[in-house]
């Protein structure tokens, strides 16, 4: 019996997600980390294994210089950055490197940029080399998960995909009542917000679509706010009453003027407030609706203590876990209906 192939991986950015990706590739029995590439100059210089809380080192040392990283010898980059920088990822390509990434402007290459697209494929050509985006959601939830719950069917008339998020917990501040918006009195939905979420989801949707030989008409984002009733201490602060306490931005891809494939994001702060929305706890809800009807629940059986150590492994595993079949994937930008199933081994 042959040895099992070892992939050399470099891993690009070690943020929450990204060190918790480092410790995953570390630990990988089927991989060799390469090389680690880091944004903050306070980390250059540290082993891999102080940055990922691993408790021993590695021998690996960080690095802020993309040309170091570029000439390393390595099957796979692990690309974590929190914004994309289109030089760096088609150098990497050119350069024989794969990349597997939770990056969302590679779910989909007819939802792409074309002179973007054109350039990433392009890299790809030059260096033999594949790119794939995934994660929790988008990713598992909007792609991997329909796939088997679609092979039910002889008819599909729509999936909505429900995902729950409980922010009363989460002490970000910033976040929540800055960039989400949450506290704000009432007035229209931030065309930006929207746009940004149409942007992550809509490619999972169009390559779902496509690959039930149904596609897609149009996608369209639409965003309701509901305003709570009383004011609601939570731990980034206080949710004044008649001020945004819950949001629902809903994706749809639609065909012949119908919703064929939906994702729904509940966030809220409050579940008391002025609209009869079901806000279950975190986690999905996919209804499947066409002639084998189904429902599908997934919650998170954890703590709340350890919530937060538990989380960025939902979008870090998976990518992680791509490495072999992108590898093995032919050249180009390649969505999880090119791919074979993601398999773990441990």
């Amino acid at each position: 019996m042959s040895a099992k192939k070892v992939y050399r991986v470099i891993q690009w950015a070690t943020g929450n997600i990204g060190a918790r990706a480092l410790r995953a590739v570390i630990e990988h029995p089927a991989m060799e980390l390469a090389g680690l590439y880091v944004t903050s100059s306070a980390k250059v210089g540290k082993d891999a294994g102080e940055l990922c809380d691993l408790g021993r080192k590695v021998g690996i040392k960080a690095t802020s210089s993309v040309d170091e990283i570029v000439a390393l010898d390595a099957d796979c980059v692990v690309y974590m950055p929190a914004h994309t920088d289109f030089d760096h990822v088609c150098r990497l390509l050119a350069s024989g490197k794969n990349i597997v990434t939770a990056r969302g402007e590679f779910l989909y290459p007819g939802d792409m940029k074309p002179a973007e697209r054109d350039r990433v494929e392009k890299a790809c050509r030059a260096g033999n080399t594949s790119i794939h985006s995934t994660g929790i959601s988008p990713g598992f939830i909007t792609e991997a998960l329909p796939i088997p719950l679609i092979a039910e069917q002889r008819r599909l008339d729509c999936i909505t995909i429900n995902e729950y998020g409980d922010n009363a917990s989460r002490n970000s501040p910033d976040m929540l009542f800055n960039q989400m918006g949450f506290a704000a009195p009432p007035g229209p939905f931030s065309q930006g917000m929207l746009n940004h979420v149409k942007h992550d989801f809509a490619g999972s949707l169009l390559q779902l679509a496509d690959a039930v030989n149904m596609p897609l008409d149009d996608v369209t984002v639409e965003g309701e706010k509901g305003l709570a009733k009383k004011d609601v201490h939570i731990a980034a602060g206080i949710i004044p009453a008649g001020t945004v306490g819950a949001m629902r931005i809903t994706v749809a891809g639609m065909r012949k003027g119908k919703p064929l494939l939906r994702f729904r994001a509940n966030w809220f702060c409050t579940r008391d407030i002025d609209k009869d929305w079901e806000l279950l706890d975190g986690g999905w809800l996919v209804r499947v609706e066409g002639d084998t009807p189904l429902d599908v629940r997934i919650t998170f059986p954890v703590s709340k203590e350890d919530y937060p150590k538990f989380t960025p492994g939902l979008t870090a595993h998976r990518v992680v876990n791509a490495v072999p079949v992108v590898c093995a994937a032919a050249a180009g930008i390649r969505t999880t209906m090119d791919l074979p199933h993601i398999i773990a081994t441990f």
